[in-house]
Order: structure tokens, then sequence, then C-alpha cells
């Protein structure tokens, strides 16, 4: 089978979306497929099919739109500056994608709302369309419409996601979510029939992330100190103020840690300044972006993924294999993948309060801190079993091409 895996962000990048599909497409390329990877490239100045590096320049692109504007999008709705940027990158990643070419593939697979609904335009008519929503998009604009993106004119941006999204998880052949709570939000909220929604656990390749875990960098535990550990996107939807916050108020009560964040994003300027303003720097240390988060694991002693939105993380699958005390939020589907009190610990989104009272718990308790680690590593061995995950995705991509094609195919492509 030939597959494009296809994500309107950049590629590579900080996150578990390019992790998934690295892991997916050496997956897909061991069971004999032939798979390519499209995105724009890491300076938002072309979109390329990566594995190839054949690319064209968005110059080029925004040439062609300029002489054939969208009809499809109503004037008002670019009256703000969120949807006329959104509108535009979506344009240059379709047109994009079809000057690439896209006629030799089976299926393609986009990795979120943009990509789905761009790709849809395009796409031939004998080739598959699956999309899977590794969140929500609208859920998320929504609440950086009340923050960064907050104007008189917010509304209009609010309806323009909504409809995307609604858009984005009906236009595919089948449409794949991680969990019940995405699948219910785009049912009930945004009204996409269920019999579109296929739920699939993503797949996760344990070996290879254990290996990973015995490749030793610089990076050194403190004497006589624990290890708090987040890894992830310096963005407001995953919280790290409030864990700063946190800390701040465990720092009164015991000084016997140290924690580590690991990542980058837009946010980062705006958590190193509270971190000074609450007297932080030598308890927090800002790791940046690093290759090295698997061995880093083995040095912590507790996770903490603190979110605000969230939908399936890959740093929690994997604080899971790394055999961690993992705290989280309950936002979104997180409380799907941890069973409170034995596998992990969930605290309110946004307390303060009761994540400083747990992660001192935490500290002050080693047995209890290896059971939940051994409890999560057992968990996620079975759980996220690759092979079963691919297993099922394969099911769903021969489902794709035989709704695409009208008939039923004999799966030996």
């Amino acid at each position: 089978m030939r597959i494009l895996l296809a994500t309107y962000w950049s590629v590579p990048h900080l996150g578990g979306v390019w992790n998934y599909m690295v892991q997916l497409r050496e997956k897909l390329e061991s069971l004999g497929h032939k798979v390519d990877m499209l995105g724009f490239d890491e300076e938002n100045r072309s979109v390329y099919i990566v594995n190839e590096n054949r690319k064209i320049n968005r110059d080029k692109i925004l040439s062609f739109i300029n002489k054939k504007p969208n009809k499809q999008i109503r004037p008002k709705s670019l009256t703000n500056n969120l949807v006329k940027f959104t509108e535009l990158q979506l344009q240059i990643f379709e047109q994009s994608a079809d000057y690439l070419g896209l006629n030799k593939y089976d299926v393609i697979h986009t990795q979120d709302i943009l990509s789905a609904v761009a790709i849809a335009h395009v796409r031939p008519k004998n080739v598959a369309l699956v999309a899977t929503l590794h969140g929500s998009v609208a859920y998320a604009i929504r609440q950086q419409l009340s923050t960064i993106h907050k104007t008189d004119t917010s509304h209009i941006a609010k309806n323009y996601y909504d409809e995307l999204e609604k858009t984005g998880a009906t236009v595919g052949d089948v449409t794949i979510v991680a969990n019940k709570w995405l699948k219910n939000i785009l049912t009930k909220e945004f009204h996409v029939p269920t019999e579109k929604i296929n739920v699939l656990h993503y797949g996760f390749d344990t070996e290879r992330f254990i290996k990973k875990t015995k490749i030793k960098s610089a990076i050194c535990r403190p004497n006589n100190k624990k290890v708090i550990l987040y890894a992830g996107r310096l963005v407001e939807q995953k919280g790290v103020h409030h864990l700063i916050t946190a800390l701040s108020k465990l720092k009164d009560i015991q000084s016997d840690w140290e924690c580590w964040i690991v990542g980058e994003g837009n946010y980062q300027t705006d958590l190193e300044t509270q971190c000074k303003t609450l007297g932080l720097q030598e308890n927090i240390l800002f790791f940046g972006k690093r290759d090295d988060i698997p061995y880093l694991l083995t040095l912590s002693d507790i996770f903490v993924l603190p979110s605000l939105h969230e939908n399936q993380p890959l740093s929690v699958i994997e604080a899971q294999i790394a055999g961690k005390a993992i705290i989280v939020s309950n936002s979104g589907g997180l409380p799907e993948i941890i069973e409170n009190g034995v596998t992990g610990l969930i605290y309110p989104e946004g307390d303060t309060d009761k994540l400083c009272d747990i992660i001192q718990s935490l500290l002050n308790d080693e047995n209890f801190r290896k059971r939940l680690g051994t409890n999560a590593k057992n968990w996620g061995m079975t759980h996220w079993s690759i092979d079963r995950g691919v297993k099922d995705l394969l099911e769903l991509y021969h489902l794709a091409i035989s709704k695409c094609r009208g008939n039923e195919i004999d799966g030996t492509k």
C-alpha cells in the first residue's frame, strides 16, 4: 500500500503528533508499505515531502492564490486576523499538496483537522482519506480567544473554527480519535454523526523507547534532591504556569526537590519570568528542546502534566513505559489513560493547592511512588502495543479504501 502521512503543522516539530507519525511510518514500512510524510517546513517557507525533501515554496503558491481568491470564505470572516491567517495557510497547504502530487497514494492519512479540510479539497477521487484528530482545535482556540487572540471579532474566529472542527471530522472516509472524550465532543457539541467516529488507541513502540532510555547524556541528578519532570510544549494550554505556582507553595514547605522543564514554545519567556518573580530560579531549570527525554525520565522521580486542554499525550505514555509516578490534571482524555491512585494521580485542572499537596505526598512516600510507577509500566506495556495499534489502523485503511472506491477489497495491495 502507498500511504501519505500529512499534517498542517511544521515538521519535524516538538510534540506527540510528529513522534506518532515517525513511529507509524517505521512500523508500516517494516510491514512492506511505502510511506511518505507531508507538512510545512520548520521555517514555514515551504510545504514538502519530508522523506524526499521535495518542496514547493510558499511564495510561488501565493502568487497563484492571489490570482484565484477563495470564494468559499465569507468576507466578514476575514475581518478577524486569526481567521485571515489560518485561511491563507490552509490555501497554501492545499495548493502545495496538489502541486506535489497525490495521485500515487492509496491512502492519505491526515493528522489534524486543518490538513483534513485542506486535503479533502484536492485529493483524487480514487484516493482514500483517513483523518486522525489528535485533539480539538476549536477547543484550544477558544482558550486563546480569551487571552492571546482576544479581539472585538473573537466571536467570528470561534464560529470559523467550530465550522472547521465539524468539517474536518466529516470530510474523510474514516475519522479516528484516541478516546471517548474527543468522540463525545465531536458528536454532542459539533454534531458529527456517531458512526463517523472510530476510537483507536495509539500504538507505541515500547521496545524502541526502552532502548533510548539507556542512551546516557551529560545531564546528572542533583545530590540529595528528587527530580520533578515536565516534558512538552511550552504553551498556555499545557498549564505549566500552574505547576510553577504549585511549586512556589511547595518551596515554603520543603526544598528537597528540583524541577526540570523540557521543551520550547511561545510561553517560555512568561514562564521564566514567573519563576524569577517567585524566586524559583534555583529550583526550576529550563532545558529547552532536547532529544534525550527518555534518559531524563530515568533520572526523574515524578512526572507532571498540568494541562488545561489535553487529548492523549505521548509524554504520559513515555512516562508510563519508563515506570514513573505520574500526576496529571483531569483535563480531556487524561482520566481515560490514568487510573487515579493506581497508575497515577489525578487532580482538578488548575487547582494549584491540590497539585502542591499531591507532589508533596509523592516526594515523601517512596513506596507509593514506586508502586504507581510499576503499575503504570505494567498497564502501558500491554495497552500501548504498536503491533496491535497498527493492525487495527490497517483495517481502517482498508475500510476507507473500500468506501472511497465503492467496493470491497481483499486487503492484499
